[in-house]
């Protein structure tokens, strides 16, 4: 019982951050590449679906809160990069668009960096 709960966490929480990612990609195409809502350029499409796939594959999801905060970089340097410059971009501007999911975003941020500094003190 207590492993279909963590098992349907876990999944509930990848969907929540593939949401999370592609409504960032969006909002940065629709920006900076002039797509229109719900669209995305080939390029952009391109790293959509690659951050989709790896977070499908990450081992690591029910302990950690964000990609930026894992200890397993599993993306290309490329690609790596490329999404960077997309949070950078979209971070600061999601609380315009998508208010409740940046507020659990910003509070998820600050609980992780907590426990984080936490466990370095111990």
């Amino acid at each position: 019982m207590a492993d279909q709960r963590s098992t349907a966490r876990v999944a509930t929480k990848r969907e929540r951050e593939k949401r999370m990612v592609s409504q960032m990609i969006e909002l940065y195409c629709r920006k900076r590449h002039g797509s229109r809502s719900g669209e995305l350029c080939p390029e952009c499409a391109e790293l959509a679906a690659y951050a989709r796939r790896r977070s499908d594959c990450c081992p690591l999801m029910e302990t950690k809160t964000f990609c930026s905060n894992c200890r397993v970089h599993c993306y290309r340097p490329d690609m790596r990069e490329r999404i960077r410059v997309v949070m950078r971009f979209s971070g600061p501007r999601m609380i315009f668009r998508h208010p409740l999911a940046a507020i659990r975003h910003m509070v998820e941020t600050k609980r992780e960096a907590r426990r984080l500094k936490k466990g370095r003190q111990t």
